[in-house]
């Protein structure tokens, strides 16, 4: 088993192995279970992610005490308080022992997004700096589900570009910087627009941090492959492993199962499915 004492230690590892960490999006103990399951079958370090609404679901504290237990057992298992829109909700993260945190305001002006992503960095530092801080700059959507289009304000127009990432990353002291470059939260039936390889290399180039591919469900494996030689050391999947889970959930329900734990366990298998197929290709196995 790798031993990783905090997330930097984790994203150092990356680096050096060429290979980027799976960031998997949960909102339950299952999805919890199967992140953590098929992580440790395949040896590889992995980040469990929960945003604003699937933490209340599953409940800030309760998250936290999850992987604090799969800590104390070894296991390189990380927190990241994903998609959160206030600096009031980032501090209760940092407070609550998140590994990480990521404040998005890519919606909003770039000076408006310059100050929330520093006024977390402040925060982060004064709780003693070992939570590290996340900002998106260029807007890529904000719904995890299958689309019909992409989204209104997505193009190639509105793609991050190095100049802006290398100012933003001095002006803020962030930790991580998720770009856009044409990646898009959630699925879009007609397909993925294709990756900007070439602007993630000039990012990479232009900032002293690493980069974030959020919106990774959808996208080509030859794209994400690309995108991590290219620079990327964190992949995040989320609406991939939503619709494993329903149709997992759906098939045992079908059954004559009423053992809530075996009717969900079908969910669980199928999570695992996307979960495994996504960490052999980021961790190149």
């Amino acid at each position: 088993m790798i031993l990783m004492k905090d997330l930097r230690e984790a994203i150092t590892w990356a680096k050096e192995k060429g290979v980027a960490l799976g960031h998997f999006n949960i909102s339950d103990s299952e999805g919890f279970r199967a992140v953590v399951d098929e992580a440790q079958a395949l040896g590889v370090p992995v980040i469990v992610g929960v945003s604003e609404g699937e933490r209340d679901f599953i409940g800030l504290e309760e998250v936290s005490a999850m992987v604090r237990v799969q800590k104390e057992k070894g296991f390189p298992v990380f927190l990241n308080a994903d998609h959160t829109y206030s600096v009031e909700k980032a501090k209760l993260a940092i407070d609550a022992g998140f590994d990480s945190v990521i404040i998005d305001s890519a919606s909003k002006s770039f000076d408006e997004n310059v100050g929330l992503a520093r006024e977390c960095v402040s925060y982060a530092k004064e709780r003693g700096g070992k939570v590290l801080v996340e900002a998106e700059l260029g807007f890529i959507g904000q719904s995890s589900k299958i689309l019909d289009k992409i989204p209104e304000g997505v193009s190639e127009e509105t793609q991050t570009s190095a100049e802006d990432a290398k100012r933003f990353v001095e002006e803020t002291g962030i930790d991580l910087l998720a770009p856009s470059v044409g990646n898009i939260h959630g699925m879009v039936r007609g397909g993925e627009p294709r990756l900007n390889i070439e602007r993630v290399k000039e990012i990479a180039e232009a900032v002293k941090v690493p980069l974030v591919l959020h919106g990774g469900s959808g996208n080509s494996d030859d794209d994400v492959a690309r995108a991590i030689e290219a620079g990327v050391k964190i992949v995040h999947i989320n609406t991939e492993i939503r619709v494993a889970y329903k149709k997992g959930v759906v098939a045992g329900i079908k059954t004559e199962e009423v053992a809530p734990y075996k009717f969900l366990g079908e969910g669980v298998k199928e999570m695992r499915r996307v979960i495994g197929r996504y960490l052999k290709l980021f961790n190149k196995l």
